[in-house]
């Protein structure tokens, strides 16, 4: 029998994006319970949401770093057993004051999880599995946010609101044990990884030859060097208009549905859950249709780009056509199709890193590209909370539609293949693939 561990190790990351996005999106269908008993304010709501983003924002970085230091396992245990702990603390909360310190310490527990995840895909996944990997992987990040609505709103009304975020703290606690048993850096390490099955995931990784292609080997670059590539560069910013839209999303979409439409908290859980439902199916759709797109042209730069171009084009369009629509149906089916569109054009930021970056700075690409473009979980749902407070959410609808529209442009513009004579040329590039 075929020994294929790295399927295991797919499933353990993929769990934890389940419950990292159950943790994140749970803040977001509480909010309405929160806000009675706090007494907030727009302002004081988009504050606490961005606060999230002060801890994250920041770990994406560290995170990516220590990954590539420490390596992926031991930081995907310590930031799972720390984000759960606090999470579970975040129950404690009896004002503004606290839950924005709560949610910022949340936030940095989380911070390394994206970057590491994407770490861990590049050492257990051949090049040519490394998309579809990407988009399971990051599909349970809206499956997570699809469970958390009926969850989260089924425990605040029968329960309350502060039992939702202790019984999701032990499950985040029982996924860090498990990972501290089977998981491990790399295949060859892994006892329960075939000899053949570890041949087949490394015979495909990145060599470093000479830039006259001579073959003699050159010293690795300094990280720096490596990661402040004007592609990263630019990934970053378009990644930032992307989780601009995500956040704005994440954690205002429900608030809005309750203020605005006259839909009931009961019937906002279950209808909020459609969105993330397409988003799971589209980011596992994303890396297929990349992967697929790559076989059928050999164009690696090309199969990311086309996707993540169109799709996120079209999703700003339908987040923009939210501000015309005046029912909860209208607002749903647009913003339903909108991260659907989206999440299928999310895994190609992740594989455009994995191709930009030397393999040993996979973590740290990964990590300053998240960081900087986090930067917007900051902005965004404070600066809505603000416009929110003037009396528009339609203007709120056309800032997130435009920076979309953004954010696809600047990867059509900026993002070019890398130097056919850089140090870190690729083995599929040395045997004359195009990328």
């Amino acid at each position: 029998m075929k020994t294929q561990f790295r399927r295991v190790i797919l499933v353990m990351l993929t769990l934890a994006m389940v419950i990292n996005y159950l943790d994140r999106s749970a803040l977001a269908y509480a909010m309405p319970f929160i806000t009675h008993d706090f007494h907030l304010t727009p302002e004081e709501k988009g504050i606490i949401f961005g606060s999230f983003s002060i801890g994250y924002a920041l770990f994406n970085f560290v995170g990516g770093v220590l990954a590539d230091k420490f390596g992926p396992k031991r930081v995907f245990s310590w930031s799972m057993t720390v984000w759960s702990i606090i999470c579970g603390l975040t129950a404690g909360a009896f004002n503004f004051w606290t839950m924005f310190v709560a949610r910022a310490v949340f936030g940095a527990g989380e911070g390394p999880i994206s970057t590491t995840a994407n770490k861990v895909v590049n050492n257990w996944f051949p090049i040519k599995e490394r998309a579809r990997a990407v988009g399971i992987n990051q599909a349970g990040g809206p499956l997570g946010g699809a469970i958390s609505g009926p969850v989260v709103g089924f425990l605040c009304i029968t329960f309350n609101w502060r039992i939702s975020f202790i019984l999701i703290a032990f499950i985040g606690i029982t996924w860090a044990i498990i990972w501290a048993v089977i998981g491990t850096d790399k295949p060859r390490d892994n006892k329960y990884v075939s000899a053949a099955e570890a041949a087949l995931i490394e015979g495909e990784t990145e060599a470093v030859i000479a830039p006259e292609d001579t073959g003699a080997a050159v010293p690795a670059p300094s990280m720096w060097k490596a990661i402040l590539q004007p592609s990263i560069l630019a990934t970053a910013l378009s990644l930032f208009c992307f989780n601009y839209v995500l956040f704005f999303f994440m954690n205002w979409f429900p608030t809005f549905l309750v203020e605005t439409t006259g839909i009931s908290l009961k019937d906002m859980s279950i209808v909020g859950v459609l969105p993330w439902i397409a988003g799971t199916l589209g980011y596992i759709s994303g890396g297929y249709i990349i992967d697929y797109i790559y076989r059928k042209t050999g164009k690696q730069l090309f199969s990311r780009k086309v996707v993540l171009v169109t799709c996120f084009t079209l999703c700003s369009l339908c987040v923009g056509l939210i501000s015309q629509t005046q029912t909860a149906l209208g607002a749903v089916v647009l913003m339903t199709l909108a991260f659907g569109f989206m999440q299928i054009a999310a895994p190609a930021y992740w594989t455009l890193i994995q191709d930009a970056a030397p393999k040993e700075y996979v973590g740290s690409a990964g990590g300053l590209m998240h960081g900087l473009a986090n930067i917007s979980g900051i902005v965004a749902p404070t600066a809505t909370g603000f416009i929110v407070g003037s009396g528009s959410y339609a203007a709120a609808f056309i800032l997130a539609g435009c920076l979309g529209v953004l954010g696809a442009s600047v990867v059509a513009l900026f993002v070019k293949k890398a130097d056919r004579h850089s140090p870190q040329k690729t083995l599929a590039q040395d045997t004359g693939k195009t990328l």
